[in-house]
């Protein structure tokens, strides 16, 4: 079982930034760690993942340049920095793990309880 809390939404300008945080507990050995949004009337969308070894990360192309995933594995956090944020980021941003770190939310087992971002033009 893995336990995932997001915190670090909120409301922000276009352009400007915020940082999201994922604390996970439980077992969360090799576990790859995605970032995922859902905006009202939309279905869930890939954001950004970050793979268990390597360091590998991948991004949507609505957020590559502008969204960084990182991870720090001594502290069981992810993080998800969002720069020159767009109206169309708004949306609830979950994060979530899974032992395969596809693009796809069906293949992630474990789910935090999502955090808002609303970006204001």
């Amino acid at each position: 079982q893995v336990q995932l809390v997001e915190s670090g939404g909120g409301l922000a300008q276009a352009g400007g930034s915020l940082r999201l945080s994922c604390l996970a507990s439980g077992h969360t050995f090799n576990k790859h760690m995605g970032w995922f949004r859902q905006a009202p009337g939309k279905e869930r969308e890939f954001v950004a993942v970050s793979k268990w070894s390597g360091g590998s990360t991948y991004y949507a192309d609505s957020v590559k340049g502008r969204f960084t995933i990182s991870r720090d594995n001594a502290k069981n956090t992810v993080y998800l920095q969002m720069n020159s944020l767009k109206p169309e980021d708004t949306a609830v941003y979950y994060c979530a793990a899974s032992l395969d770190g596809s693009s796809r939310p069906e293949e992630y087992a474990y789910w935090g309880q999502g955090t808002q971002v609303t970006v204001s033009s």
